[in-house]
Formats: C-alpha cells, sequence, structure tokens
C-alpha cells in the first residue's frame, strides 16, 4: 500500500479480518531454516485500486478464479536459523485499523516474543510493511533488533524534499518513516544490490512499487524460498495478467516490468514462493498459463 499516490475516496479497503481461533501463521522448511508466513490482516480491494484496467476485465479474471470479489491479505515473515530471528516486514501496526495489525498475536502463536528478533528487514516503506516495527508512540517494538533496508529506499524517504509540496499523504508516508528510522537511528543497515542480509538471506532489488522496493531470496543447500514482497496485491488479477497495475505503484511501468520478470524467474526455476499478498496458503509454486501464470495444483 501506499500513503503517497492516487487515492480517489471510492478506493478504500474493507475489512475481513481474520477471527475466532483461526491460525495467522503458516510453516515452512527451506532446508534447516524455519520460515513462518504471519498474516498480519485481510481485506477487500475495490476496482477503484486498479483504475488502468477496464472494470470488465477485472470482472473478467475474477470469474476465472470463481472469485466474486477482489481478496488480499497482509503478510509479515519470519526467518529462524539457529539463534538468529529475522523478522521480513512488521505489518500494519495501528496504522490500518480493525483489519490488519495482528503481527503481535501472530508471533505469539509462532512461540516468539519481540525481544526475540535480532534483525528486521524492511522489503519497503509503505505502511502496512513499517508500520509494526514502532509502537504507538514512536518508540521500536522490537528493542534488539537492527533494521535493515534497500539504501535507495531509506535515501527516498530520508528527503524530505521527496515528499514537501506533494499533498497530506505523501507528507504523512514522511513522517512515517522519519519516525521508524528514529526508533532504529543507531542500528539500521542500508544494503545495495544483492547485498546478503543475513546468513543464507540475500536482497533481491525489485524497484517499482517503491524506488527501493526489494524481495528476499532464501537459500539452504539445494532447497530455496523467494520472497516477493508487493510484486502482486491481488493473485486473482496479477497472476493471470501481470500487466494489471495497482494503483499504490510509484512507477506502474518499472513495477510491471520486475512483476513479469520475476514471474517469469519463478515459473523458469520452480522456485517456491511467497509474497506480501499472496492469500492462504501463502507459499506456493508458478506455472506458465497462456499470457500469464497460475498457482500450481
Amino acid at each position: 500500500m501506499c500513503m503517497t499516490c492516487r487515492s480517489p475516496a471510492k478506493a478504500r479497503i474493507t475489512g475481513l479480518d481474520k477471527g475466532g481461533n483461526m491460525s495467522r501463521i503458516l510453516r515452512h522448511n527451506v532446508g534447516p531454516v524455519e520460515v513462518t508466513v504471519l498474516t498480519d490482516g485481510k481485506g477487500q480491494f475495490t476496482h477503484a485500486h486498479f483504475p488502468d484496467t477496464d472494470p470488465a476485465q477485472i470482472d473478467a479474471l475474477l470469474a476465472t478464479a470463481g472469485k466474486e470479489v477482489i481478496e488480499t491479505e497482509f503478510n509479515a515473515f519470519m526467518v529462524r536459523n539457529g539463534d538468529e530471528v529475522t523478522l521480513i516486514d512488521t505489518g500494519a501496526g495501528t496504522l490500518m485499523g480493525p483489519i490488519a495489525g495482528h503481527l503481535p498475536q501472530a508471533l505469539a502463536e509462532a512461540g516468539v516474543t519481540p525481544d526475540q528478533v535480532t534483525r528486521i528487514f524492511i522489503t519497503h516503506m509503505h505502511p502496512d510493511h513499517c508500520g509494526g516495527a514502532i509502537t504507538a508512540v514512536g518508540q521500536p517494538a522490537f528493542k534488539n533488533a537492527s533494521l535493515a533496508i534497500s539504501a535507495v529506499e531509506h535515501a527516498h524517504y530520508s528527503n524530505p524534499d521527496d515528499f514537501t509540496g506533494r499533498g497530506a499523504r505523501a507528507e504523512d508516508a514522511f513522517r512515517l518513516a522519519e519516525t521508524v528510522f528514529a526508533a532504529y537511528a543507531d542500528r539500521i543497515q542500508p544494503l545495495s544490490g544483492a547485498a546478503e542480509i543475513a546468513a543464507g538471506l540475500t536482497m533481491v532489488p525489485l524497484h517499482g512499487h517503491t524506488k527501493g522496493h526489494s524481495g528476499v531470496h532464501i537459500v539452504a543447500g539445494s532447497d530455496e524460498l523467494m520472497i516477493v514482497a508487493d510484486i502482486i496485491h491481488a493473485v486473482d488479477l496479477q497472476l493471470a495478467d501481470p500487466g494489471v497495475a495497482v494503483m499504490f505503484d510509484m512507477d506502474s511501468d518499472m513495477a510491471a516490468t520486475a512483476r513479469k520478470h520475476m514471474l517469469d524467474q519463478l515459473a523458469r526455476d520452480g522456485i517456491a514462493c511467497t509474497g506480501g499478498h499472496f492469500l492462504y496458503p501463502g507459499i506456493r509454486r508458478i506455472e506458465r498459463a497462456g499470457a500469464g501464470y497460475r498457482f500450481t495444483a
């Protein structure tokens, strides 16, 4: 999601929060490394979130998927490798109301406390990915963790000139980033290119959704998993038609190029993958299907 781009009033995300005793976690092993998908929330998009796509095309894609609404989820990821606990994204915290902000419950279900997290990697500085890094009063929610992020993303969200005069939403985005960076000021690690985040975790530049938007490639021996962050917001639309752009993309053409390149790699190489807005079950494999892609059985 984005606090700096087009946001007509009719393009609100409505919530379908997981309630009751439903699990908020999904575990997956990459060799000896344990990866846990943490569901921070769940919601629906509207047609207005995809303003460059004909509504009839959206309806056709939904019908093919057997859906009537555009579903999305808000996911973060935890990687446990020995004594290291790396959190990839932090959920929305208090910024999105009841539809998200449930990362603490997911972590508790996974048997991890915030103090046990040793490292955070933020894929990009949209509120549903970085809001949970801080408390409601701007203090670090993970007091023992360092914070790694793309150097491009860090530089952009540290530059007030990129946001000043662009409206309230842009200024809100800058203030959020400023608060997050201040909370972790003495332990921020800007990374460049295909840098190592932690042992077996490599940053994957996927620029376009934001200036420094990045995924994570996890490798352990011959096993691997790709976390593709936000190259896809609505799997029922953008998997079948990668040309569908979401309004939250800073550069929709660059984002589409990153999406198509990554989906092609995943299909070609048979790599298991997951993403910030994948629906449950959140870890899948992908194959080509006509001009687009689909999840394998």
